[in-house]
């Protein structure tokens, strides 16, 4: 194999400064005139229009059915998250007097209104497209959610069995009279409300039963066919064995969304872990901010909830068919091949396939011939970034491993990697985050596994969440010390990196192993003031460092250069110092394109600088997540004649920027910059699948040639390059 990389001397070896030195006394300023709020987009709604792509995946005819009833549960997921957490921190901060309009001016309480409208509009158009299109296509298809009056006798007695066995003895029904309170009702479950009315005395009361979360949403019915019964479904129809001698007189399916945003203080690490089980703990009553109610729920029962869960009819959304659209991932796990997108299995990386022995490559030799670029699903992570891990833990050689955890899975291979590695004696540094959302509880219990096997865990900064994807290994060879490094831009879940694209580079440069030490350091000791070389590291350098490049494509530009641009891939924008430089690059003539998956806190309304300014969106089978900063012009070397190129782990926003430690890698090698161009310069090519922003700030989806045939799926397209001949890099 031959030598891939260009490598990067240490400034201590040629005399030069660092990258980040270089950069880190350059103060961004912005241009004599700022951006009028028409050119930014508030947040929220923006996240609603991501939101609405998603949905048109669902709506789609070309996207295979149980793909679309996919897209259907990832839209309603996404959308209980939007509420618990962002809608209830608006709300939070309007009702405690600290809500401040944003960039666009508008005021928060019309945002708020804003989100309700145009979130209740998408639910109904959600909600409608399950019962009208995709319910009958699956009818049609054999895959059959059926009501328990279109079941056979034979099908019901079944069901009666198991109701009576597994499914009676946890329901819990709870009245509400004056000696029964309203009950406490948990966030995200459906319950059913239910009208009883006593036979002799003829009072009626309101009651609550709550369907299970720990049972299947859609219960099978026939072993040999794939025919279901949703849940509450079943429940209803044996409500009368919980409710002996009174009479059913309404029965609806209700569930609240309520405030799931942590809020802890942070004042020191020491009692940060048990900040959080506490707050965890109160989580479970957060106020709630969503009612959602079944279609035939009466006026009656409406009023009820709204008074005793302090609501309004702004906060109500009243769906057709089933609630909770999350259930559907049970459905779209139907093995039905033909109703799914084709198979597809990831391949070892070139590099690291060892074409002369069934046994896996040895790692650290592939590292050490060069650079490796991987990109997610498409090269397995199992065979690299597991791989490298795993063979840490177990070679003789390896002295120490350290590594950032955010999300991980629930059977993590790299959990257990790190603890063979403490029990074999080796040197185990865990940075375990543990407030990263939703995943807190799972994280506490990692970090606890970890610490008992002898690990060393730390949770970060205080103050900051660490998000950065890093990996270090120590190696002793031939008696001197050899580091090896992994620096991505997705999390270390080989669950999600079969369904992520992400990227990510092995590496043993002397450089890259010497900035993750200094990284490290400062994660787990006292070291604020480390300066990297090929590293960009927030809160310190990240936006200072991407202004400065923007800003040099800028005055190029103004300078007379007619090849400026700058390429960006990431999953969300809205930090208005980045859209400003943004602005004014693409105002003095740099070609800016930019690919964001999620909110884009912009939109281009000036036919002028829409003429060098390009935001498009992409999703598919898989979901976007690399980060990518590419310019034209190089910085630190202006007579370099390939791109300026940056991976890591930072979308542009003030969280990332301001609030958590991250971190940029400056690609070096020749290849992995002509690859990673390439691959943006495919993703703005007219023959993509694409959403592309409109001068209004909406995005237009552009799926479908002149002649309604649809156009190139550049995920699909990656697919077919990763079967074609090994060590291809180009997409044609």
């Amino acid at each position: 194999m031959v030598a891939r990389s260009i490598r990067h001397k240490a400034p201590s070896q040629t005399g030069q400064v660092s990258i980040s030195e270089r950069i880190s006394d350059v103060e961004y300023k912005n241009s004599e005139t700022s951006l009028d709020s028409s050119f930014f987009s508030e947040r929220e709604l923006s996240w609603l229009d991501f939101n609405e792509r998603v949905l048109q995946l669902a709506e789609d005819p070309n996207v295979p059915l149980l793909e679309r009833v996919s897209f259907s549960a990832i839209f309603a997921s996404n959308l209980d998250e939007f509420f618990m957490v962002r809608v209830a921190g608006l709300q939070r901060r309007i009702k405690t007097g600290l809500a401040i309009p944003g960039a666009t001016g508008m005021e928060p309480q019309k945002v708020l209104n804003e989100v309700f409208k145009h979130s209740a509009e998408l639910q109904l158009r959600h909600a409608k497209n399950y019962t009208d299109t995709i319910k009958p296509l699956l009818d049609k298809s054999g895959v059959l959610i059926k009501r328990w009056s279109e079941l056979n006798k034979t099908q019901q007695g079944k069901l009666q069995e198991m109701f009576e066995s597994q499914i009676f003895p946890i329901l819990t029904p709870l009245a509400v009279d004056p000696a029964h309170p309203f009950p406490y009702i948990s966030g995200s479950s459906i319950s059913l409300a239910i009208m009883v009315q006593n036979f002799k005395t003829g009072v009626r009361h309101f009651a609550r039963v709550k369907v299970p979360d720990n049972l299947p949403r859609f219960i099978k019915v026939d072993d040999e066919a794939d025919i279901f019964i949703s849940l509450e479904d079943l429940i209803t129809e044996h409500l009368e064995s919980l409710f002996v001698g009174m009479q059913i007189i309404e029965v609806a399916p209700f569930r609240i969304t309520r405030n799931e945003d942590l809020d802890v203080e942070q004042d020191d690490a020491e009692n940060l872990l048990k900040a959080i089980e506490q707050e965890l703990h109160r989580r479970r009553f957060g106020p709630p901010v969503r009612l959602e109610i079944g279609f035939n729920m009466s006026n009656g029962l409406k009023e009820l909830l709204l008074e005793e869960l302090h609501l309004q009819d702004v906060n109500i959304v009243s769906i057709p068919g089933i609630l909770d659209h999350k259930g559907l991932f049970q459905i779209a796990g139907v093995k039905r091949s033909d109703l799914k997108y084709p198979a597809f299995m990831p391949k070892t990386h070139r590099f690291l396939n060892n074409k002369q022995s069934s046994e896996p490559v040895d790692i650290f030799k592939a590292i050490g011939k060069g650079e490796i670029l991987l990109h997610h699903p498409y090269d397995s992570f199992s065979t690299s970034v597991q791989r490298f891990i795993e063979q840490a833990a177990h070679d003789p050689n390896v002295l120490a491993v350290k590594q950032t955890l955010y999300r991980t899975s629930g059977d993590s291979p790299i959990i257990d990697a790190l603890i063979d590695a403490a029990r074999a004696g080796k040197q185990v540094l865990a940075l375990v985050e543990i407030k990263a959302r939703f995943d807190e509880e799972a994280n506490i219990e990692w970090a606890k596994k970890l610490e008992k096997a002898g690990v060393h865990v730390v949770y970060g900064i205080v103050g900051l969440k660490t998000h950065c994807k890093i990996a270090l290994v120590i190696r002793n060879e031939d008696g001197k010390i050899k580091r090896y490094s992994h620096i991505g831009t997705g999390n270390y879940n080989p669950k999600t990196a079969r369904i992520y694209t992400d990227h990510g580079i092995l590496t043993n440069d002397d450089v890259v192993g010497e900035d993750l030490t200094k990284l490290f350091n400062q994660l787990s000791g006292y070291a604020p003031k480390s300066n990297y070389s090929r590293l960009l590291v927030a809160p310190k350098s990240i936006r200072k460092g991407l202004l400065t490049r923007i800003e040099n494509e800028t005055k190029l530009a103004q300078a007379g250069a007619t090849d400026c641009w700058i390429r960006f891939k990431m999953n969300s924008i809205v930090d208005e110092a980045s859209v400003q430089a943004l602005f004014n690059a693409a105002k003095a003539g740099v070609k800016v394109e930019m690919l964001v998956r999620g909110v884009c806190g912009l939109k281009i309304n000036d036919p002028e600088i829409a003429k060098n300014f390009k935001i498009r969106s992409i999703l598919g089978r898989f979901l976007e997540h690399s980060r990518i900063y590419a310019f034209k012009h190089n910085i630190c070397d202006p007579e370099a004649i390939l791109p300026d190129i940056w991976i890591g782990s930072a979308d542009l926003m003030h969280r990332n920027l301001d609030r958590r430690v991250e971190a940029l890698v400056r690609i070096e090698s020749e290849d992995h910059i002509s690859e990673l161009n390439n691959l943006l310069e495919y993703t703005f090519r007219d023959d993509i699948q694409r959403w592309e922003m409109q001068l209004d700030g909406k995005y237009k989806r552009i799926h479908l040639d002149e002649s309604g045939k649809p156009l190139k799926d550049i995920q699909q397209e990656i697919i077919n390059r990763s079967k074609k001949t090994v060590g291809s890099l180009k997409l044609r």
